[in-house]
């Protein structure tokens, strides 16, 4: 990539970046690292106060590959990753990257399609409100697209690994990747990082990401562990508080959130990685209890005796799931994970359940002790009781942990209850309790792996029951 004119340059000039970005002081540290980044010298103010955001590393001295940016609450994350996307897109020549007829990619990705809408307002504005800008865009302006005379397209979408496959990616900015979930895969950030890099450094493009801290996984924080702080010629990791990016803020207002909740404002506020949220269940544990040398279903074999429980749906927005299994000695066997996703009709699936159960020899299943009123009526017309948990979601998945933990279960490569299980995190609370869920804000759900605690749990009861009847005869 060539520039044609330098950041500092067209931010300052009110016919380019300047029509529509304000007074740029306000923005004084957020320009500091991204004329680093794409190595531009700095003074000696700006030398200051990039090493008090960059962990005290030498500015580098050329374009880097990847900018990372941790950066608090309302510090102006989206509107730089904007300017970042209309920077690169419009003041930068990459005619040597691109053959005639070829379209090249400025990609913003964003963890929703409404987040991404709103990066794509702030792209708009600095396009349109600029003389010269503006007169660059070659067709109407779609709600995603942006196409432009130099053959380069401006493109915000929500984080997809299948949206990047087979363009020319120029430039790639990652929205918020801390947050990022997906339906398809419960690690997005690095299914996406895999797809873009190539790409982008067939290019000599630029990738960068800007999110918020979250917890102590993912790609932001290995790239944080791994270069923040570090000299590399490659990689630039950047921290730095909401104040520190945008000192408009309301100093008081962030220090009521800290007295409120000192962990979640440390992440919000001060770009501090949680320490009160973890992964629930290793990704070893996952991958040692998967059975990939077994059908999906084991058909029931009646000497055998199974247990069955359900993660019941109204059909709208949830999935309808139940769970089938039996003991082998000191193990438990997940014989079966069946959903049914929204939309369905709940009393149809019932049924099929109740029938699917009934299969296999049973006649009660357990379900969540929140499911609504009608889930117990329903499983009995079709001749199966139904009984609710006594315990709570979370006490269901704290109790059920060994089971993985020690490999004394065996479950079916089912991708979605996989999924589910990695993403599964571990809260605790200031008091010391221990609370386990998805994750907030997240577009997937947990109802298998529900389902499948469930069970866990009943088959560690049945276990205990029968270590009791046992010791008993015994000592008869």
């Amino acid at each position: 990539m060539k520039p044609l004119i330098g950041i500092r340059e067209a931010i300052a000039d009110p016919k380019l970046i300047g029509a529509a970005l304000g007074n740029p002081e306000t923005f004084f540290n957020h320009i500091v690292y991204i004329a680093a980044a794409l190595g531009e010298r700095l003074n000696r103010q700006e030398l200051r106060a990039f090493r008090k955001i960059a962990g005290s590393r030498k500015s580098p001295r050329q374009k880097v590959r990847e900018l990372w940016v941790i950066c608090g609450r309302r510090g102006g994350k989206t509107r730089m990753a904007a300017l970042l996307a209309t920077y690169l897109a419009l003041c930068v020549d990459w005619s040597e990257q691109l053959a005639a007829g070829e379209i090249g990619y400025v990609l913003l990705l964003a963890p929703s399609k409404e987040q991404a809408s709103i990066a794509f307002s702030y792209i708009r504005g600095f396009i349109e409100e600029s003389e010269v800008f503006s007169k660059q865009v070659v067709q109407p302006i779609t709600s995603e697209e942006i196409r432009l005379r130099n053959g380069i397209t401006i493109t915000t979408t929500a984080a997809n690994f299948r949206t990047v496959r087979g363009r020319t990616i120029l430039a790639a900015i990652f929205d918020e990747s801390a947050y990022w979930r997906s339906e398809e895969s419960a690690t997005p950030d690095y299914e996406i990082y895999r797809s873009v890099i190539p790409p982008i450094v067939a290019s000599g493009g630029f990738l960068i990401g800007i999110s918020s801290a979250y917890r102590k996984a993912g790609l932001l924080y290995s790239k944080f562990k791994q270069y923040f702080g570090v000299s590399n010629p490659e990689v630039l990791v950047i921290r730095g508080t909401s104040e520190q990016f945008n000192p408009t803020l309301n100093s008081s207002a962030i220090q009521q959130a800290r007295d409120e909740d000192p962990e979640a404002a440390s992440a919000e506020w001060d770009s501090e990685f949680r320490s009160d949220l973890s992964q629930f269940l290793d990704d070893e544990d996952i991958d040692a209890a998967v059975d990939t040398n077994r059908a999906t279903e084991l058909r029931p074999d009646l000497s055998k005796s199974y247990f069955a429980a359900v993660d019941a749906s109204g059909g709208r927005h949830d999935a309808y799931c139940v769970a089938i299994g039996h003991r082998e000695h000191n193990r438990i066997v997940v014989d079966v994970v069946r959903r049914r996703d929204p939309p369905f009709n709940p009393t149809d699936t019932t049924e099929e359940f109740a029938n699917l159960v009934k299969d296999y020899g049973i006649h009660t299943v357990e379900g969540d002790n929140y499911a609504a009123s009608w889930v117990s009526t329903a499983w009995e017309s079709f001749g199966v009781r139904y009984r609710r948990a006594e315990k709570p979601k979370s006490a269901l998945y704290i109790d059920g942990l060994p089971a993985f933990t020690r490999r004394q279960i065996s479950i079916p490569n089912d991708e979605t209850l996989i999924r589910e299980l990695r993403i599964l995190e571990r809260r605790t609370s200031r008091s010391g309790r221990d609370t386990v869920s998805d994750p907030a804000g997240n577009s997937t759900h947990d109802d298998s792996a529900n389902a499948l605690f469930i069970l866990i749990n009943l088959l560690r009861e049945r276990r205990q029951v029968q270590s009791i009847i046992t010791t008993t005869y015994q000592m008869a």
